[in-house]
């Protein structure tokens, strides 16, 4: 096992390397348009923004049929109200015809 002084106790004969800096395009990021990108990072976040696009879709789905099973609801409610209403009123009709008919 290397230690970190080197191997036999030679600094430079270390078996931990390092990649070299690169301290121009650190400190000047305009200049630096290649950025290295974790290959894992990117398919994690990319699987995310994925999932959570896929939930929205689904949510918006439910919520679509949702409302149309109101509105269908409400239509039918209001149909039955709306006749009712139609029935009282010929029926009041009907009631002042006999009436006016007896006179």
């Amino acid at each position: 096992m290397a230690s970190p002084r080197g191997i036999n106790g030679n600094p430079g004969d270390s078996d931990f390397t390092f990649q070299p800096a690169d301290a121009d395009g650190e400190l000047n990021l305009q200049k630096t348009k290649d950025f290295p990108v974790d290959p894992v990072s990117s398919k994690v976040t990319t699987t995310n923004n994925e999932l959570m696009e896929h939930a929205k879709a689904e949510q918006k789905m439910e919520e679509e049929k949702e409302k149309e099973k109101k509105d269908a609801t409400q239509k039918l409610k209001s149909t039955i109200i709306i006749s009712g209403v139609v029935v009282a009123v010929i029926g009041a009709i009907f009631a002042i015809t006999k009436k006016l008919r007896e006179k």
